[in-house]
């Protein structure tokens, strides 16, 4: 009966290994429910790193994706300027010559169906312009009875810069045979002409045209301001016409100028 409570009694002991420091302590077993939990934070890892990639900006992606030719209408609907195709091509993320032909295409589709406005190439850009034959429409209903044309004066002092650029206000005045310095503050508050640098000689201030008037003009580029030579007279009416009394405007060294009388 003794050894059989012996042979009883004998796994008892296990209460004192489990009390064991090593098994309590022991690394490897502490160890084991981080363990089993590894797998899942190793898993979660891609998943808290993906909101990391940079985003793209609101409806960058879309750009790329639009028809081109109504994005082009609507970009043309808002600019303040003419629009280069170069521009337009980065802003809608296209090659600039899928844009060139696409303006192109819009431009002769205006023409052709006569609509009441046209997209013209001017001063380097592209832009909506009214028709020539709707023009009396939109002024009367721009001015309103107001007059916001250039005087006689402005136009004449405008054309001379034009055909003379670069060109100083004392130069533009012996051409006219007036003081033009009034004229000539105007246009530069309207923004048709511009400073371009000093005269060499005599160190008077240039001026020229700008992109503007490029634009009010409807001109690619000064290259294509019309041949002076049918506004002139005939050269045998000239010739006929006597000089004496009739006045002529140098320019002498200062700059300035002065008229005379032919004797």
């Amino acid at each position: 009966m003794s050894a059989h409570s012996t042979e009883r009694t004998g796994p008892a002991v296990g209460p004192e290994e489990t009390a064991g420091p090593e098994e309590t302590t022991g690394p490897e077993e502490t160890a084991g429910p981080d363990e089993t939990a590894g797998p899942d934070e190793t898993y979660d890892l891609p998943e808290a790193q993906a909101p990391e990639a940079p985003e793209a900006p609101a409806g960058a992606l879309g750009v790329a994706a639009l028809d081109l030719k109504p994005a082009l209408e609507a970009v043309l609907m808002v600019v303040d300027e003419p629009a280069t195709e170069e521009h337009l091509a980065k802003v809608l993320q296209r090659r600039r010559r899928d844009v060139a032909i696409a303006l192109r295409e819009l431009s002769d589709d205006y023409a052709r169906q006569g609509r009441g406005f046209d997209l013209r190439l001017v001063a380097g850009g592209w832009r909506f312009y009214t028709r020539p034959e709707y023009a009396d429409a939109v002024e009367a209903f721009v001015l309103d009875g107001q007059q916001a044309r250039l005087t006689q004066a402005a136009l004449e002092t405008l054309a001379v810069v034009a055909y003379r650029q670069p060109v100083s206000r004392s130069r533009v005045s012996a051409v006219r045979g007036v003081n033009c310095d009034g004229v000539m503050r105007t246009l530069l508050q309207r923004g048709l002409v511009e400073e371009a640098g000093t005269e060499g000689e005599t160190g008077a201030i240039l001026y020229r045209t700008t992109n503007y008037f490029l634009e009010r003009m409807g001109l690619r580029g000064l290259d294509e301001l019309p041949e002076l030579a049918p506004f002139l007279p005939e050269a045998d009416a000239v010739e006929g016409d006597s000089r004496e009394g009739v006045p002529s405007f140098d320019v002498d060294d200062s700059g300035d100028s002065h008229t005379g009388q032919t004797n």
